[in-house]
């Protein structure tokens, strides 16, 4: 087994953007360098280039012992990652990048290596890229969630639990309305969460270019819950696509229903949980201190009011 002497490189970048987080974020990237350094050795790996890294891990291309290239990928354990190796064996790399090994203590995992270089954000023609996107979300969203995974109808009731508060944080009454139709929305489809194996967070950057397949879904966030909540990010990613056709609400709407279609789901559910997903990124951005409702989720969330067949009304809880 290759023996690590050198203390893997964390990027002065991740260190600034997480370590801003919190005490208990600091200290985990106080330890990073020597729990990278010790899963080379536990998994006989050799370093096979710089490190690089995204919102929330570090990864680092390495090889095998066989020479097979692979990925070490680090992150902290959190409620958000901790299934994600259950995710990645029940996928079973069908649409998704392959788990070869595993530390359920740290949540460390060797993956499959794809080509970092080549995101689908990458892609030139928007359709296509949503047609991509779409074709993967159906394929995930096809297996059923394994046991033990955070579910849907928990973080439903959750944000219903948050958001009368966020509505006395924002300053303008259309976000305020907004807020309400959302959670609207989540009361009236939260006794059926569905059962699903959902990635969570599937956007363009997140479909990463492929030998094995043209292209592979990474960095899934797994929940067990209803295919409409995956859309989001399919349909806010790439704005400037979005903008760029002159409509926004159109070109929103036709990414809504192609990705409806190729998933075959209702549109009405499909709308109420992308509505729900709205709701969780505005609690989210209150928690962090904005008043104001983000553009781009109001607009996503006004593309598709219309979609709704039912009036909706905002639980007797919520202050006017």
């Amino acid at each position: 087994m290759h023996t690590s002497t050198t203390l893997i490189d964390v990027p002065d970048a991740f260190v600034a953007s997480y370590g801003a987080h919190g005490a208990g974020e600091r200290a985990w990237l106080a330890r990073l360098p020597r729990l990278g350094a010790a899963f080379l050795d536990r998994w006989g790996l050799r370093p096979d280039g710089p490190s690089a890294h995204g919102m929330a891990s570090l990864v680092l291309p390495v090889l095998r012992d066989d020479g097979t290239p692979a990925v070490l990928k680090l992150q902290q354990l959190r409620e958000e990652t901790a299934g994600a190796a259950a995710g990645l064996r029940a996928w079973n790399g069908d649409g998704i990048v392959r788990l070869l090994d595993h530390d359920e203590r740290t949540g460390t995992q060797l993956l499959e290596r794809l080509d970092a270089g080549r995101p689908l954000s990458s892609a030139d023609d928007d359709d296509t890229a949503v047609r991509i996107l779409g074709g993967l979300l159906a394929r995930l969203t096809s297996v059923p969630a394994p046991p033990g995974l955070r579910r849907l109808s928990a973080v439903a009731g959750a944000m219903l639990d948050r958001a009368p508060r966020a509505l006395g944080t924002l300053r303008d009454p259309a976000g305020r309305e907004l807020i309400r139709t959302c959670a609207a929305a989540v009361a009236e489809l939260a006794g059926e969460p569905g059962d699903r194996l959902l990635h969570w967070d599937l956007h363009y950057d997140n479909v990463l270019a492929a030998d094995r397949e043209p292209w592979l879904a990474i960095d899934p966030e797994p929940l067990a819950g209803d295919p409409g909540f995956e859309l989001l990010p399919a349909l806010d990613n790439r704005w400037d696509a979005v903008v760029a056709t002159g409509d926004v609400a159109r070109a929103v709407r036709r990414r809504f229903d192609l990705l409806t279609e190729m998933l075959g789901l209702e549109r009405e559910r499909a709308v109420g949980w992308t509505l729900g997903r709205v709701l969780q990124n505005v609690l989210w951005d209150v928690e962090d201190g904005k008043t104001e409702l983000d553009p781009v989720q109001a607009a996503v969330a006004g593309a598709l009011l219309g979609r709704g067949r039912r009036a909706r009304r905002a639980p007797d809880t919520f202050p006017r």
